[in-house]
């Protein structure tokens, strides 16, 4: 397998960018979050990064239902998880670690819905991965609460679901993928605002409108424009131009941007134990990734 360092400077920078902007959007959501409950705040999100996207932008033709079921999933049920978390004190940085779970989840789940069978490197990946997860979520305390923990880790599940949504999506034919999460993004804001209402309240609403300061709005258009529309746009770019092994790696340096903006900006620190369990967890990540070709090459040998 090629390494991702042999794209060109250019594309290699593009997805060094996007990477940075994934990685930083962590400790940004902890910012949009002052003041502003997250049901809300994951609301304005996705108004925000519907319109006016969607004026320039034509819908795929795409059935209805794969529209609502990325919407409640990929964009509801995993950034009402995502968004909680941090409000509850999950550190940013390490959401962005748990958050990357969401691989194997999206394994386990194909392997149930659409019988795809697990591979050695997977299931040696999966082990490790939920060591690690193990360990993270045995270092819960003041640092850590375990509610937090818990609702990233739902976070990442629904992630997966988003994933297998897109699979369904993608057997559609080609299309405009940035078109699809614009118009996609139209799903969440009404189930989001309603859940606001009810579980945040009328009054904690009212409150965070008359308190949204520019730091809320700077931290917003950062989620909605940089972090979703430009990441996603770009992305989609390159995994259209490049083999999905040359571009995937890329997604293991989110949490080592993350965890270095949480300490830089908030001064988040780890324990021992969550640097063994986030090491756990990037190396069942790796194996996954890499552990086939791996095995490929151990075995090969020259006539």
């Amino acid at each position: 397998m090629k390494s991702p360092m042999t794209l060109p400077a250019k594309h290699l920078a593009l997805a060094l960018v996007v990477i940075l902007v994934w990685g930083v959007n962590f400790a940004v959501i902890k910012v949009g979050l002052v003041g502003v409950p997250p049901l809300l705040l994951a609301g304005l999100r996705f108004v925000l990064a519907a319109f006016p996207a969607l004026l320039f932008l034509k819908p795929p033709k795409v059935p209805l239902r794969l529209y609502v079921a990325f919407g409640l999933t990929m964009s509801v049920g995993q950034f009402a998880f995502l968004f909680t978390a941090i409000h509850v004190g999950m550190p940013s940085g390490l959401a962005s670690l748990v958050l990357q779970s969401q691989s194997f989840f999206t394994l386990a789940l194909t392997a149930l819905w659409f019988k795809e069978k697990w591979h050695a490197n997977q299931l040696v990946g999966l082990l490790l991965a939920a060591g690690g997860l193990l360990l993270i979520g045995s270092a819960h305390g003041a640092s850590m609460p375990l509610m937090g923990f818990l609702l990233t880790v739902a976070a990442a599940v629904m992630w997966a679901c988003g994933n297998l949504v897109s699979r369904a999506v993608g057997r559609h034919g080609p299309m405009n993928q940035l078109a699809f999460v614009v118009w996609a993004s139209l799903v969440p804001p009404i189930p989001l605002f309603a859940l606001s209402a009810v579980l945040e309240g009328p009054q904690a609403m009212t409150l965070a409108w008359q308190n949204f300061g520019l730091s809320n709005l700077a931290a917003l258009a950062y989620i909605a424009w940089a972090a979703t529309l430009f990441g996603y746009s770009v992305w989609n770019f390159l995994m259209s131009r490049y083999p999905v092994n040359r571009i995937a790696p890329f997604t293991l340096l989110v949490p080592l941007v993350g965890l270095s903006t949480g300490w830089l900006v908030f001064g988040e620190t780890l324990k021992p134990v969550h640097f063994l369990g986030g090491a756990l967890l990037m190396l069942g990540l790796v194996v996954n990734l890499f552990g086939a070709s791996l095995m490929r090459r151990l075995k090969w040998k020259p006539a």
